[in-house]
């Protein structure tokens, strides 16, 4: 049977124990809103909206389990729709600068009311594709919005040069499946991490964190 529980933020408390008083605020403050702009802008499927904290919030910190950012890392999250990686990330990281980005301005909108919402100073939101930005980051991170080869393309140029992480400066992307055909051009360069290690849902079985290195 499943633990009803388990649909809030215990979820988070039961995988991140260390977590501040202000951080389990803000994780639990989520649900509210999402429902709230859910219902005026569409983000997250209505089936999904009750699973908000296992799918959405808890995936996005697959990446938390793989690395811990370093103070001042500066993130960019593509294709972020209503936040996610980055809102999540950005509350278990606030001395982190996280960047969203999205083509689609409504979901934009979103991503700005949330973190206004939680009163997060380290997110920035922006409507525009990933190539056509100037600036430079530490990590490039995402969920799955396509094909490794074709992601890598948009956002190559990046990275800063210089790495302070335990990782080398790259891209952090959260996909599941079978990886091995859209991996082969990248072959030497990039490390699996399955979140089924970290977590023991069912919902995470094939669910990965893929490390590429700039």
């Amino acid at each position: 049977m499943a633990d009803l529980k388990m649909t809030d933020i215990s979820i988070i408390e039961k995988y991140f124990p260390e977590l501040t008083a202000q951080q389990k605020e803000q994780f639990s403050k989520l649900k509210e809103l999402y429902v709230y702009w859910n219902e005026r802008i569409n983000v997250i499927s209505r089936k999904d909206i009750d699973l908000l904290y296992e799918r959405h919030v808890l995936h996005s910190l697959g990446i938390a389990k793989v690395i811990s950012f370093k103070p001042f890392t500066d993130i960019l999250d593509v294709g972020t729709g209503g936040g996610f990686p980055g809102i999540p990330l950005a509350i278990m990281f606030p001395q982190c600068k996280f960047n969203l980005v999205d083509s689609i301005g409504k979901k934009i909108t979103v991503v700005k009311e949330v973190a206004k919402g939680l009163g997060l100073k380290n997110v920035y939101a922006d409507q525009i594709r990933a190539e056509q930005l100037e600036r430079k980051f530490d990590f490039v991170v995402s969920r799955a919005v396509t094909e490794m080869p074709e992601f890598y393309k948009w956002v190559k140029n990046s990275f800063k040069s210089k790495s302070f992480n335990d990782l080398a400066n790259g891209v952090l992307y959260l996909k599941g499946g079978d990886l091995t055909e859209e991996l082969k051009p990248f072959a030497g360069r990039y490390k699996l991490y399955n979140l089924s290690d970290y977590f023991k849902e069912e919902f995470f079985e094939t669910k990965r964190v893929v490390y590429l290195g700039c």
